[in-house]
């Protein structure tokens, strides 16, 4: 099992921190810096009733607060600590660095705060299914009976985690890319890139930024980089790293491991890479039907697991029965019903093409509900890959009409349904027209390949109002 690296921890009382953002990571930031003796001024470009009330709070406390205005850096700030989410071509960070004023996220903060003997840190990201794979983790950290937390962008916050009463021996991280961008000396014992394409671009700039910050996690890795045989531009991150001497690459896929792989041989997943004599001996981890739902880029987040948990010295039989214990969380490929001899899968969470693309190459034939708000996506790629296992499409949100086009080019075989409307009722529409078109054996599926914010209040909603859908339709019986 490895050790956590701890930084040296920094005399914080009276030092002059700026925490830009109020929300879910700016406000724990501000009162645990203002716990440890730091001026705290928090700003925020919000002016809200929302953010009055969340400023007044904090200024009972002490915090000095700063609404509409984000802009400005406060005088004297010698450090700024930043909620992920706010872009690095901010006025404020411009200001900072003419100042030469360092800026942290709150996962470097947290990487600060670490104390003595501190739990090493098993760490994921990736375009789509770092949640997943986290918790994938934690269970089998759990099976092997290890003291373990899934934290960062899920779960327990990487504060509480690092400050909190409870001891762990280990923990598994989930890492944005926002996240990564904003932690510059955070190195972990282990970290996997479960997989790149196009997200968030507008953010960092350029896709080649974008993998830049997503390349971070695998800085100064002790035991192990994870990447995805199938996604080159992972192991060329690997190649960019700078890692401690003995890290290894291992690479997972779905086919037959190599060595220092693992994969699958015959229904099995396999390790060719933590075994003696890996390039001749195996080790069986579990069967691909332990892993919920066993459809492909889901085993591949179980194979991403079981290597991270492996590089930490867990066995085989722990790996199993981790994977037996997980269940994903809600919206993820959730099987909701069975209609009629139609099956009907919820994945509202594909929120962009890849994670669409992953949950349509799961299931044939398929009738697809798709649409919402495309971010700036193009739709071709997709429908290319997937035009062979459509029996029909249901579009529904903003941006619907980018998605008919690319299955007019690719598909035009395929009978498309374009509901003009964006709302919420639109959904059970939706599912009575897939219904219509789908044939006994079919999967109905959401993966609406797009953001839910045109007509939902987040995925998880859109989600719901599917199943609501589809349990409205058995009831009725009318499939």
């Amino acid at each position: 099992m490895g050790s956590g690296q701890v930084t040296q921890r920094l005399d914080w009382n009276g030092k002059r921190v700026t925490v830009a953002g109020l929300g879910v990571s700016g406000i724990p930031a501000a009162r645990v810096l203002h716990g440890l003796g730091a001026r705290v001024t928090v700003v925020d470009d919000g002016d809200d009733e929302r953010s009055r009330a969340q400023a007044a709070a904090l200024e009972a406390e002490g915090v000095t607060v700063r609404l509409g205005d984000g802009a400005t850096l406060p005088s004297g700030t010698e450090l700024i600590v930043t909620a992920p989410g706010w872009r690095p071509d901010k006025p404020l960070f411009a200001a900072a660095a003419e100042a030469g004023v360092e800026v942290w996220g709150d996962v470097e903060l947290a990487w600060r705060l670490r104390g003595p003997g501190a739990a090493p840190w098993l760490a994921v990201t990736g375009t789509n299914g770092k949640t997943t794979t986290v918790r994938m983790l934690a269970s089998i950290l759990e099976a092997a009976g290890l003291r373990t937390a899934a934290v960062g962008n899920i779960g327990v916050s990487l504060l509480d985690a690092v400050l909190g009463d409870e001891e762990y021996d280990v923990l598994a991280v989930e890492l944005s890319s926002y996240q990564l961008h904003w932690a510059p000396s955070v190195r972990v014992h282990s970290a996997a890139v479960l997989n790149l394409a196009p997200d968030h671009l507008d953010w960092h700039g350029s896709m080649e930024a974008y993998a830049a910050d997503k390349g971070r996690i695998y800085e100064g890795n002790q035991v192990a980089c994870v990447y995805n045989v199938a996604d080159e531009a992972t192991e060329d991150l690997v190649r960019a790293a700078d890692v401690e001497e003995g890290c290894r690459a291992i690479g997972f896929t779905l086919g037959t491991p190599g060595p220092s792989e693992v994969g699958v041989v015959e229904g099995l997943l396999v390790d060719r890479a933590f075994v003696e004599n890996r390039r001749e001996n195996a080790q069986e981890l579990a069967e691909v039907a332990d892993v919920q739902p066993p459809a492909p880029h889901n085993i591949a987040n179980a194979l991403a697991a079981a290597a991270l948990a492996r590089a930490f010295g867990v066995d085989a039989k722990a790996v199993r029965d981790g994977l037996k214990a997980f269940r994903p969380d809600p919206h993820r490929i959730e099987l909701v019903e069975e209609v009629g001899g139609v099956t009907y899968v919820d994945d509202s969470k594909a929120t962009n093409t890849h994670a669409a693309e992953a949950s349509l190459a799961a299931y044939d034939p398929i009738v697809w509900i798709a649409g919402g708000l495309a971010k700036g996506a193009t739709f071709d790629e997709l429908v290319q890959k997937s035009a062979k296992r459509l029996r029909g499409a249901v579009l529904i949100g903003a941006d619907r009409a980018l998605i008919r086009e690319a299955l007019a080019r690719h598909a035009p075989e395929v009978p498309v349904v374009d509901l003009d409307r964006t709302d919420t009722g639109a959904m059970s529409e939706a599912v009575r027209e897939a219904a219509r078109l789908a044939r006994p054996g079919d999967t109905v599926l959401l993966a609406p390949a797009c953001a839910s914010m045109d007509m939902f209040t987040n995925y998880n909603k859109r989600g719901e109002a599917f199943a609501d859908a589809v349990r409205a339709l058995a009831a009725t019986g009318d499939a």
